[in-house]
């Protein structure tokens, strides 16, 4: 076995000795190591990616198929993801996938598809046992899914409701319209999800050739990543992949190039809504080559903001409420999208005038070294971020590897330090001109300009002799366990009051946490004028300006610290979230502090902020899904319009923000905030001894005029039964829902039975009886379930069950549901699901431990009500010894048809649409 070089003398020890382990497994070849990701390739052609991190208690295991919607030929779009689907229903083997996750505690399972590959991936809690079923689970779908008409027929109306819920978003609709009209041959110009015919009519013949085709070993790379041991991850690949039969013949590969675009396209897209939205392409090179990175900067130096010249030029005019621009290209070469959202006394035509005036000087004018920096400094800490979070990494990887080649995303990472101010320019010279756009229209023109795009170059070339840098910074093996964790947490009070938890330990890449959690007022006192209204905007204004810095250098210090922060509030409370390195971690702190205590809250700002949210209220008053949720809320929540407590219609939502103040916001901070009141937890890299005392001086007498007293949210009484129709015209996705209130905490004795119960009828991904019967069997809604959540200090529970479907599907949805109702309160559940259940959700909270995020909202909630580790201790033990009949009871309570509230909003009233819930034409299979 030939071993690559490296600056590590400890990898290439370890690497000879898992080369010892595994001597016997001649058929395993190590191709390449970088940066603490080994490639293997087995005799089939099965490529192998392991990346091992001892942080998480977790594994991930993904498995991607080199073919995506690239790749279909006529009367096959969508494809690709409808087969994704399929793959979900199980082997002979393997009979109920969504059930075996769920009974794994799996935390994250899907299925993925997009231009070049399709994936399928899930995340488990860490062990031998859970290694070998997701690796044997993938290879025994890689060949041997049933692909059968009968889930044809189920699952193709799933897909076509995913379809029209795409069909819902402006945005989604314009930019696919310009994509076909910029590529007339490409397949990059038809949609991933399909053509609607296609998806209704696909022969499973038809389909079943194509999963032959292409779902083969030499087609695939399997990337595991987590805690693992290495030598029995290869053996148990070798066992399961290493087994499959190596195909015969090689996969023919795409040829299909689109040619030079010759002129300018106008593509009009005219449907229902409220918010007017214009946007633009730009032929760019594929991902690999190296004009790639410096498209890429140009995008930030467009969209970033607030230095972004689109950002400039449109929103802070308010000729848009926002502006993007975005790089998208993959294996063959792509578009540089460019949109902007209208506000809705806007005007168009200046608007898109403007925008393409902004893109297209860009190379006519001079770019600045700083915005390029700045650009650059964004994309790296965004890649930063990446590497420190495994699973997410493991996914990536095999995005780039459908590129060329996996090892493309470090050498991306090296152009993208060395790019120059002079390429980005040239980029845009060279792209960003009218006969390169698609916004068609033949004007003739003596002496034409062309943008033409290079070919791909070599990616074996480019990666062949590429070794990468050191791995980044390992975390340790962290115990999930209860008492373990009380016993690393520490838990005090600052001088002015404020409650605080540390919890030290090593983490990937040393990034460490902060969440702060500021509360403060009263009901009578934030009920005053429009302070109520100011307690939705003061959070994100107060990161908009301080004394010392603008905007846009709080976003620069950020940046170059590769710190991440962001912030929201409500009534009587705000929320700050900040994550960076171990070694920036003071200096971030001296930003927070800043935008804590000398927040100077910019007029200007104030008013792009009201204009954002304004656009994006006035974009929700003819969507099923806000409009939905507005009436259920005020139906849970009635309370007169002069209570703080009031759930206002999304009109008045719009009135408010229009008749705000930024004095009402400055009052609101001045009479209110204060560092007594509320919670601050630290967990990750960094040192308890060092960082309390600066964090002591930034809440030192931070004092307000005003005392903070909890307002009380607990349900009210019983609330009749009623059901309400809401009519959206034009829009092809109608949504459910339903919902009851229940005047009970989270330590209520009967909140766990509830909790279990509402998982085994819709609270467990793909594996519940509403998404089994409305979704896997009847195929009525691509998104149905249930939610159960309870308050910690107010008696106020919500149980809400919802779905999304095709309008003239409404009846046979809330006939499913309340089937379902009826079935699970008259016969219960049954031993094998509260068993799986049980052992699922503690799993599932076992696992969430290990993300520093989820472990940093337990211990925000327990320093709020006074708990420890001990009450999620106590937790686990009451769901381990729930019975049967102990959930059944708290069903009962939970779907108590005579307080639910239904709402169903959609085209009801609209021309009917046939519904092909039938057969699709062609050969069926009858297993």
């Amino acid at each position: 076995m030939k071993f690559l070089r490296t600056h590590s003398s400890f990898l290439v020890i370890a690497m000879a000795i898992a080369s010892q382990n595994l001597s016997s497994a001649q058929s395993t070849e190590m191709v390449a190591e970088i940066e603490g990701i080994t490639e293997y390739r087995l005799n089939n052609g099965c490529r192998v990616l392991l990346f091992p991190d001892q942080s998480k208690p977790e594994i991930t295991v993904n498995m991607t198929i080199f073919v995506g919607s690239r790749h279909e030929g006529y009367g096959e779009t969508g494809m690709a993801h409808l087969l994704e689907h399929l793959m979900f229903k199980g082997t002979p083997t393997n009979r109920d996938i969504p059930k075996s996750m769920k009974d794994r505690g799996a935390t994250n399972f899907n299925g993925t598809t997009w231009y070049d590959r399709t994936n399928y991936y899930e995340t488990l809690p860490a062990s031998d046992e859970n290694l070998e079923f997701a690796i044997g689970l993938e290879a025994d779908r890689l060949v041997n899914s049933f692909i059968s008409g009968t889930d044809l027929a189920s699952e193709m109306t799933v897909v076509r409701n995913e379809f029209e819920r795409g069909e819902n978003s402006p945005r989604r609709v314009l930019s696919q319209r310009i994509m076909s009209n910029a590529f007339e041959w490409h397949n990059y110009g038809k949609s991933t999800i399909g053509n609607r015919a296609d998806i209704e009519r696909v022969p499973i013949n038809r389909l079943k050739n194509f999963y032959s085709k292409f779902y083969r070993t030499d087609n695939i790379m399997l990337v595991v990543a987590g805690r693992f041991d290495v030598t029995k991850a290869l053996t148990v690949i070798e066992k399961h992949f290493g087994a499959l039969e190596a195909p015969q013949t090689a996969i023919e590969p795409t040829y299909t190039e689109e040619p030079v675009q010759d002129g300018e396209r106008v593509v009009y897209l005219r449907r229902v809504g409220d918010v007017s939205m214009v946007g633009a392409g730009y032929h760019i090179p594929s991902a690999s080559h190296p004009d790639s990175v410096a498209v890429e900067v140009l995008a930030q130096v467009l969209s970033m903001r607030p230095s972004g010249r689109l950002y400039k030029k449109l929103v802070e005019t308010k000729l848009a409420s926002s502006a993007t621009a975005s790089a998208d290209s993959g294996h063959d070469p792509g578009m540089l999208l460019c949109f902007a959202e209208v506000p809705p006394e806007g005007d168009v035509d200046k608007t898109k005038d403007a925008l393409l005036a902004t893109v297209e000087e860009v190379g006519q004018s001079e770019i600045s070294d700083e915005e390029v920096q700045r650009g650059v400094a964004e994309l790296l800490k965004r890649r930063d971020d990446l590497m420190a979070n495994t699973s997410r990494l493991a996914i990536e990887l095999s995005e780039w590897a459908a590129y060329g080649d996996w090892r493309l995303f470090f050498v991306h990472r090296d152009q993208l330090e060395k790019v120059s101010t002079s390429e980005v320019k040239r980029v845009a010279q060279d792209y960003l001109m009218s006969s390169n756009r698609t916004v068609g229209l033949f004007i003739p023109t003596k002496d034409p300009v062309r943008a033409r795009i290079p070919e791909s170059p070599s990616v074996e070339k480019m990666v062949a002799d590429y070794k990468g840098r050191a791995k980044v910074a390992e975390g340790e093996v962290f115990d999930t366990a209860p008492d373990s964790v009380e016993q690393r947490v520490t838990r005090g009070q600052l001088k002015s009051g404020l409650r605080f938890a540390f919890l030290p330990k090593k983490t990937k890449a040393e990034k460490v946490l902060l969440t702060l959690n500021l509360r403060f007022g009263d009901e009578k006192g934030l009920n005053q004028g429009r302070l109520n209204d100011a307690c939705d905007v003061v959070a994100e204004l107060m990161v908009r300006g301080t004394k010392q810095l603008s905007y846009q250098q709080i976003q620069d210090k950020l940046r170059d610290l590769k710190a991440n922060l962001s912030s929201q509030s409500g009534t009587g409370e705000a929320s700050f979230r900040m994550e960076c390195r171990r070694e920036d971690l003071v200096a971030a702190l001296d930003v927070f502090r800043q935008i804590l205590r000398e927040p100077t809250f910019p007029a200007e700002e104030f008013e792009l902020i009201r204009t954002q949210q304004l656009t994006r209220a006035e974009a929700q008053k003819s969507e099923p899904q806000s409009l939905a949720v507005e009436a259920l809320m005020r139906k849970l929540m009635p309370y007169e319009p002069t209570d703080i407590r009031y759930y206002p219609t999304i009109s008045e939502q719009i009135e408010r923000l229009k008749a705000l103040q930024i004095d009402d916001i400055q009052k609101l901070y001045t009479q209110f905030f204060n560092g007594q009141n509320g919670e601050l937890v630290v967990v990750g890299d960094f040192d308890s001894a060092e960082i309390q005392p600066i964090l002591e001086q930034i809440f030192v007498d931070w004092k307000s005029p005003n005392p903070y007293q909890r307002i009380d949210m607990s349900a009210r009484a019983k609330i009749a039964s009623e059901s309400v129709v809401i009519e959206t015209p034009d829009k092809t996705n109608a949504v459910f829902f339903a919902g009851i209130t229940l005047p009970m905490r989270d330590d209520h004795p009967e909140f766990e039975a509830m909790f279990v119960g509402n998982n085994i009828l819709g609270g467990g991904a793909l594996s519940n009886r509403l998404a089994v019967r409305v979704r896997q069997k009847e195929g009525l809604s691509y998104s149905v379930g249930s939610q159960f959540s309870a308050e910690p200090l107010d008696e106020r529970a919500t149980f809400m069950t919802f779905a999304i479907m095709n309008p003239t599907n409404r009846d046979r949805v809330q006939e499913a549901v309340s089937e379902e109702f009826a079935r699970i309160l008259e016969s219960g559940v049954t031993g094998d699901e509260l068993d799986k259940s049980k052992t699922g959700l503690i799993e599932q909270m076992r696992l969430s431990r290990g993300q520093d995020s989820s472990l940093a909202a337990i211990l925000q909630k327990q320093l709020l009500t006074g708990r420890s580790m001990e009450f999620v201790k106590a937790r686990e033990a009451r769901i381990q010894g729930l019975t049967k009949e102990m959930v059944d009871k708290a069903i009962k309570t939970l779907v108590d048809r005579k307080q639910m509230i239904t709402v169903t909003a959609g085209d009801f009233n609209g021309k009917p649409q046939a519904d092909k819930n039938a057969e699709p034409s062609g050969d069926s299979d009858s297993k």
